[in-house]
């Protein structure tokens, strides 16, 4: 069991619920039961903005977290996807450690991306449930390393120097790597995470204040990336899709991917889509 597991008060997760929602039962801890419920998890929960751009910061403690993607059916955004699949994968078992990241150019951002990584049989093992890129199951920390599925690759390379010492997660596009994010390997305390949820929910240079994010899969497997403007669709062995999205459209769009809202939420978010310089 991790380390960090007390101050994170994993012990408040509804398990039972947990893994309900995503539709696995309880097994022993290996890896191919992690890649298993790594991939359940994305699949039920989105990764949507929905509550930043109401002007909500989204809670980013367990209690918080749980009541949102257990009990109101709704996704989130990377503090809380982490949150909730780390106090899972310690309850289940598995040695689990927050990491936070910096999304874009390594050592010119914050570190406001929270990912899990998880140690077994020696090997460490990076989950990324709370960025929306569709990678399908963990990669392992090491140089080199790949993960391929759902007609994506992902790649890890070490980023040795200074502030940007870490590792990097790539995405391969039209032949090259594309850069995601670095995983730096400090440890993670819950404040950490209000730091940064502050920061990403609230400042008006984050693109969260800016315009919407959602991502999920389909019933047909296939992932979708929406933005208030446009969707685009990723599916194996097919050209990737990219289709413009007028607001009729777009509440449709948030069922098929499980962002599912209130009449109210509704008509606030479309509220606030139209105030958007870029909306439209």
């Amino acid at each position: 069991m991790s380390i960090a597991h007390e101050p994170w008060g994993v012990d408040a997760l509804d398990l039972a619920a947990y893994l309900d929602r995503v539709g696995v039962p309880e097994q022993r801890p290996d890896e191919g039961y992690l890649e298993r419920l790594y991939e359940a998890h994305i699949r039920a929960f989105p990764f949507e903005t929905v509550d930043a751009l109401l002007g909500r910061p989204p809670a980013v403690d367990l209690p918080g977290v749980q009541e949102k993607f257990l009990g109101g059916g709704r996704g989130g955004y990377c503090f809380e996807h982490g949150v909730l699949f780390a106090a899972a994968l310690e309850r289940l078992g598995y040695e689990a450690h927050r990491r936070l990241g910096t999304v874009g150019p390594a050592g010119e951002n914050a570190r406001t991306h929270l990912l899990v990584e998880v140690v077994l049989d020696g090997r460490r093992l990076l989950a990324d449930p709370g960025f929306g890129s569709g990678m399908r199951r963990p990669i392992e920390l090491r140089d080199g390393a790949r993960s391929t599925g759902g007609g994506m690759t992902f790649g890890i390379a070490r980023v040795p120097r200074g502030r940007s010492r870490g590792w990097e997660l790539r995405k391969l596009r039209g032949g090259s790597w594309d850069p995601l994010h670095v995983t730096h390997e400090s440890e993670v305390y819950p404040v950490d995470l209000v730091a940064g949820n502050h920061f990403v929910a609230t400042h008006p240079d984050s693109v969260f204040q800016r315009m919407l994010v959602v991502t999920g899969f389909l019933p047909d497997g296939s992932h979708a990336s929406l933005t208030h403007a446009s969707v685009t669709l990723r599916a194996p062995d097919s050209p990737t899709r990219h289709e413009a999205l007028t607001p009729v459209d777009l509440d449709p769009w948030l069922e098929r991917v499980g962002v599912r809202l209130s009449d109210d939420d509704r008509a606030l978010l479309h509220k606030r889509l139209a105030e958007l310089p870029t909306a439209p």
